[in-house]
């Protein structure tokens, strides 16, 4: 993958940028001579230049220098009148996927549809360079119809010429954006902790989920910090921090979902005192990292989750080879491997017969945040995508925004995206304040109030886990679909972003656990009340006099989801809870996001009012759906679905 995407850095200052890390994103511009991270919050308010790290063997760094000489970009076509000329040198591709080049308007979020994109897709990496380049140039003119915007090819470089203001191409180093996961102990590096994580990974995504999945998986190396012991610390965390990329290797082809049937063999080398992995892993995305988190079946003769370890195998010490990289729908920037493991000496991490039970729990709910993060940024390019359309296009002498129809959808498109990133962000609050009291645990006994304190956010953290991930991914997948739909016969073809976004998003609803797992995770929080307690303790918040009505509101949703939980319980059928509990967990999580949506409103109103309102109505008539459904159906009726 090469993708030059334009991402907000959150690493420290940093002057010394001779140490490079491939894929490492950073926005600087020159501060007397020193380059200087320019970023607040999500807009870049300098002149600045956008760069990309590479490594000397891969062609070395790129960079796009942004809103030098009042570089503008409003949907699609330039602004100015002077003419620029550019030259970019283009590297032979190494992996399959997209090769872009993006650049953004000055001033504005990132993420938003006013930026210029050329991008190639790759299936062969045998293209040379020259190829390439060519396939960019024409993507550069197909993209800038009208703009004044021409791409001429030599070789392996292209000429880009525009009679508008402009910017040129340079090279400098690059800032370590890897890392911002790690530990305070990590010299070099400040940790932030999961809030800040998925504000981040969200906004990556919304340029581009297949780049999101490579920087996001930094994350394993929580669990090895967690899990691991001190040398392990020491040899593995300052390689992630300096750029170093990592998966977790989990499922194979006969152990997907059922993660206790894995067979990957680990036995142990008496004779170089390691552990050594035999078998298959299928379907991992990045498979060609540096480090893998690998679990694997350590004790001879179990068949359950309770003969299942966890083990750290080192790209460098080989016997790992990558046999298949799939070719998959959407996230193409993101290679998903099939891996074959013959006999690769790996290490063992934290215990023996934990590595399913404990381990690959706590690794995959840090997984399951990042795809409710992902999807959130996916819905957000949906949105901005369609919103966009909508403005600009016109039919019956109006731009098609006007009409019912679209805003309508527009609109709920919107509601879903503010009330999605709520559960979000509240969600990796609770694992923030739990992870905290772990890290002081480490160092002191916790005080009985701060026991208390940790068993109670730790259990929030799994409670809301599952709903994030799950309705965030149903959401974004809704909120891509309307988004081709704005677009018409338009959205049905691969010129625009709208089909990619569609098809990156797809994913979302599978991978890390699909939605109806996600029931199966979330379903003991409906049965036992926890929900129920959550949401009193919501509905007990002070809110605006404007939100007062619409908490009114929910507190009676909240009424109709309660009735349905214990006539559910009354009847006492397992399989008849099985079969009305993934509606059961959509109105559990549809009026926990309705409080917070009223919560956000309450504080913002000028952001979230409408929002808010336009949820609780969604909301509402979700409720009142399921109510419906489960209040009438009997266990006789199963028979019918069976």
């Amino acid at each position: 993958m090469r993708q030059f995407i334009l991402a907000k850095s959150v690493a420290t200052d940093v002057n010394d940028l001779t140490k490079l890390a491939d894929g490492a994103v950073g926005i600087f511009y020159d501060n007397d001579g020193v380059l200087t991270l320019a970023s607040t919050k999500n807009k870049v308010t300098k002149e600045a230049s956008l760069v990309l790290g590479r490594s000397a063997e891969l062609g070395g760094p790129v960079v796009l220098p942004l809103y030098k000489n009042d570089f503008s970009f409003v949907r699609g076509n330039y602004a100015g009148s002077t003419q620029f000329t550019a030259t970019y040198k283009v590297p032979a591709p190494t992996y399959i996927g997209d090769y872009s080049i993006i650049v953004v308007l000055k001033g504005v979020d990132f993420n938003v549809r006013n930026k210029w994109t050329a991008s190639v897709h790759v299936t062969d990496t045998s293209m040379t360079a020259a190829d390439l380049a060519a396939k960019l140039a024409k993507a550069i003119e197909n993209n800038s119809v009208s703009s004044g915007v021409t791409a001429t090819v030599a070789g392996d470089t292209i000429t880009i010429t525009a009679d508008k203001k402009g910017v040129d191409y340079e090279i400098k180093g690059a800032d370590a954006l890897f890392g911002v996961d790690a530990t305070e102990q990590t010299p070099g590096h400040v940790a932030y902790g999961d809030a800040a994580y998925v504000k981040d990974l969200a906004d990556k995504a919304a340029a581009d989920a297949g780049f999101s999945n490579i920087w996001s998986l930094q994350d394993c190396i929580e669990t090895l910090y967690e899990f691991g012991n001190e040398d392990q610390h020491s040899r593995f965390i300052p390689r992630i921090c300096a750029g170093e990329t990592m998966s977790m290797d989990l499922t194979e082809p006969d152990a997907g979902s059922d993660l206790q049937s894995v067979m990957l063999k680990a036995t142990y080398d008496e004779e170089n005192k390691c552990w050594r992995l035999n078998g298959v892993k299928r379907f991992i995305t990045n498979g060609d990292a540096h480090l893998h988190l690998v679990l694997a079946r350590s004790e001879e003769g179990t068949k359950d989750g309770r003969g299942l370890s966890m083990f750290i195998y080192d790209k460098n010490d080989g016997g790992v080879d990558v046999r298949r990289i799939e070719n998959k729908l959407g996230i193409h920037g993101s290679p998903t491997c099939e891996l074959v493991y013959k006999n690769a000496k790996a290490e063992l991490c934290g215990d023996r017969k934990l590595g399913l039970i404990k381990y690959v729990m706590a690794l995959m709910n840090g997984a399951r945040l990042g795809i409710a993060a992902q999807s959130v940024g996916l819905s957000q390019a949906a949105y901005n995508e369609g919103l966009a359309y909508a403005k600009d296009r016109k039919q019956f002498g109006k731009a098609i925004i006007e009409f019912p129809a679209v805003y309508d959808m527009l609109s709920i498109m919107k509601a879903k995206l503010d009330a999605g990133r709520a559960l979000l962000y509240q969600t990796s609050r609770y694992v923030d304040i739990y992870k905290a009291l772990d890290d002081i645990a480490r160092e002191r006994k916790l005080t009985p109030e701060e026991r208390q304190e940790q068993k109670r956010y730790s259990k929030l953290a799994d409670a809301f886990t599952p709903l994030a991930k799950g309705m965030n991914s149903e959401y974004c997948n809704q909120n891509t679909y309307d988004c081709i739909q704005i677009h018409g016969g338009s959205g049905f073809m691969m010129e625009y972003a709208c089909q990619r976004i569609y098809r990156d998003a797809r994913i979302t609803s599978i991978y890390e656990g699909t939605t109806q797992l996600q029931t199966v995770a979330a379903i003991r929080y409906v049965t036992n009340g926890a929900y129920s307690q959550i949401l009193q303790e919501y509905g007990m918040y002070p809110v605006s006099a404007e939100m007062q009505p619409l908490q009114d509101r929910i507190k009676s949703m909240v009424c109709k989801f309660d009735a349905c939980t214990n006539a559910v319980k009354e009847a006492a059928n397992q399989e008849l809870l099985d079969f009305v509990a993934r509606r059961l967990y959509e109105m559990a999580a549809v009026c926990i996001m309705s409080h917070l949506i009223i919560q956000d409103a309450t504080n913002a109103p000028e952001m979230f009012s409408k929002s808010a309102l336009v949820y609780v109505n969604y909301a509402e008539s979700e409720i009142e759906k399921h109510f419906n459904f489960i209040r009438k159906f009997t266990e006789e009726q199963l028979d019918n679905y069976r």
